[in-house]
């Protein structure tokens, strides 16, 4: 029983200590020779041939994954598990899920069918899949996107690393002060519906060379929707919610973007949204006309001829932005519908009957103005800003006015803030409405600017002009 021991311990003796994590005690098959210790080292191109497999499944990637999908939480799948139950999950059938990929067995889930209304009236239709599936796909997509990165056009920016929005906006603006004063603006007609399986894998094929993983990913694309109680199949599309479905939308349309760069053609790509700049109304026509033949004929994907169009710079809205030009120099100006939206969501989170306390309607209203003015930084808004400010803080007035709804405590509050007794009981008992109250000056000269903002609500301009001195010295 010794020597037993002592033979066990020489042979790991100097071997790196064991990575205890959920899926610690499969061994064998994940062993892999790119894996050191906790960091992931990206695939070469012996991975796209040989054993790529077996490298998605390796521990650390999938650690890596099960990390992710639990971090960003989401909805159920159609088999009701959590993102909390993941831990459990893996504990007790990783082996059996693990072994059944690598032999071929496994069967996805359909996705869950989830309708999100859109501006224009429509539904956005996501596909949500089950939270093991989620975490086979993000494993899936970190290990494919270091193999497609390096292939993709330097004219995509969306869902890709170190890539973004604003730098698609600011390229735009490039093209325009160069002259290309005529833009294609094309919309593809439900392009995450109307992916063709055989395209996008004819497309991946020519990377991938290990024939298991077009195999899984096909099982994902073939697995069906669940609407209800009623299943339909997959036989198009890559439903949006799951983590594959934007890097094989970008592997797609990367042929269209190399296409474009071939022709000559200078143009911005953010996901399935792009535009192509042209010098001259006629050139505009014309490339319209010969890419809408190749994206319908070569990818087999649908354009939307009523809602594409070539128009000077300054009609096109592209990710929510509109362009105009100062001495030459091209610019960028919120979109009117932009606008709209805006207002809208203000109006829904100071709705005078969502039952919000004011806790929650503070935390609302700073969490939306951060991230809308963040994402809009670019446009040139300090009078809009201004206008909308005012409007705004009449709004939260008007929701303090309705909270004081008796008189007795419109007197008290009013008294309160330094308002005469005689002129506050004239106000307290007024008949005239919200809205109107909302406008007057006692209100303004009571619930002043000032005192909304020492009181927690942060306001449009004011952190608008703080994101700017904050660039300005960065």
């Amino acid at each position: 029983m010794k020597g037993r021991k002592q033979k066990i311990l020489n042979k790991t003796k100097g071997s790196p200590p064991k990575d205890r994590t959920v899926f610690e005690g499969y061994e064998g098959a994940q062993t892999f020779m790119w894996i050191a210790e906790n960091n992931l080292i990206e695939p070469d191109a012996r991975a796209s041939e040989n054993g790529l497999l077996e490298y998605i499944l390796s521990p650390a990637n999938l650690r890596s994954a099960y990390q992710r999908v639990k971090s960003n939480g989401g909805a159920a799948g159609v088999d009701k598990m959590e993102t909390k139950s993941l831990k459990e999950y893996f504990i007790n059938h990783k082996d059996e899920l693990i072994e059944s990929i690598l032999q071929g067995r496994y069967k996805p889930n359909p996705v869950r069918r989830v309708e999100i209304p859109k501006d224009d009236g429509s539904k956005r239709l996501l596909g949500i899949p089950t939270v093991v599936d989620r975490v086979i796909q993000q494993a899936i997509f970190q290990v494919l996107n270091h193999l497609f990165e390096p292939q993709f056009s330097e004219n995509s920016y969306g869902f890709r690393p170190r890539r973004n929005a604003h730098q698609a906006l600011r390229k735009c603006k490039e093209y325009i002060t160069e002259g290309y004063n005529y833009v294609v603006d094309m919309d593809l007609e439900k392009f995450f519906d109307t992916v063709n399986h055989s395209k996008l894998i004819e497309v991946l094929s020519r990377t991938i060379k290990d024939g298991r993983v077009i195999s899984l990913i096909h099982k994902y694309l073939n697995a069906g929707i669940q609407i209800g109680c009623k299943f339909e199949p997959g036989e198009a599309g890559v439903p949006q919610g799951g983590p594959l479905s934007p890097l094989l939308s970008n592997v797609l349309l990367t042929e269209l973007d190399r296409e474009l760069e071939r022709r000559g053609h200078r143009h911005v790509r953010y996901a399935d949204d792009f535009v192509i700049f042209c010098k001259s109304k006629r050139a505009s026509l014309r490339i319209m006309d010969s890419v809408t033949d190749y994206i319908q004929c070569e990818l087999y994907l649908k354009v939307n001829k009523t809602k594409s169009q070539c128009v000077n710079y300054t009609k096109v809205k592209f990710l929510g932005y509109t362009f105009y030009k100062i001495r030459g120099e091209a610019r960028l100006r919120l979109h009117r519908k932009t606008a709209g939206k805006l207002k809208d969501k203000i109006r829904y989170i100071t709705s005078r009957s969502n039952g919000w306390g004011d806790d929650k309607r503070k935390l609302a209203l700073r969490q939306f103005i951060i991230g809308w003015l963040n994402y809009y930084q670019l446009a040139d808004m300090k009078n809009f800003l201004s206008q909308i400010d005012e409007w705004y803080r009449r709004r939260l007035r008007m929701v303090i006015w309705k909270q004081w709804k008796r008189v007795r405590t419109r007197l008290k509050a009013l008294q309160t803030l330094g308002v005469p007794k005689w002129q506050a009981y004239q106000w307290a008992c007024t008949r005239q409405g919200y809205w109107h109250i909302a406008g007057s000056a006692i209100l303004s000269r009571t619930i002043t600017n000032d005192r909304l903002k020492r009181s927690g609500y942060l306001f449009f301009l004011d952190y608008f002009k703080e994101l700017q001195s904050h660039h300005q010295v960065s």
